[in-house]
């Protein structure tokens, strides 16, 4: 059974920073569902994504997930690990608002975490005035072996 958790503990923490991939989850003006896989990190009390150089079919001001978040800015972001082992399942799914990154030091900050956490991004793949998405939770819950 799901358990909710009102902080980030140490737990799913130490599991957030391994982890390697999240799925965010927006929301359409139709009220449709949208789905991305992002990199991601997370400071202790908020998560971060930026809109990096890796190849996409629009410019970044027109991302489907940008458009969303301007509209609705509740999301939900999923991070887990599957396992042929279902004892090692776990899961980590946190609801909550997301929005650009103003603050030119909080943005700063935020790309520093996700160079840190992703090699790829130190090696050119994320710009300095990268857009940066905070994604602040207003709830999570955790499953599996946390």
């Amino acid at each position: 059974m799901a358990s909710m958790v009102p902080l980030i503990s140490p737990e799913i923490r130490a599991k957030l920073e391994t982890a390697r991939v999240a799925r965010l989850a927006t929301l359409e003006a139709e009220r449709t569902p949208h789905l991305v896989p992002i990199c991601f990190a997370c400071d202790g009390s908020v998560f971060y994504s930026a809109i990096d150089r890796k190849p996409k079919q629009v410019a970044a001001s027109r991302l489907a997930r940008l458009k969303n978040i301007r509209e609705t800015p509740q999301v939900a972001l999923l991070v887990d690990q599957y396992d042929e082992d279902w004892s090692r399942l776990w899961y980590v799914l946190v609801r909550g608002e997301a929005e650009l990154v103003s603050d030119a030091a909080e943005q700063k900050r935020a790309i520093q975490l996700l160079r840190t956490k992703y090699p790829q991004y130190s090696a050119d793949m994320l710009a300095d005035d990268a857009p940066v998405l905070r994604i602040t939770p207003a709830r999570i819950t955790a499953w599996g072996r946390i």
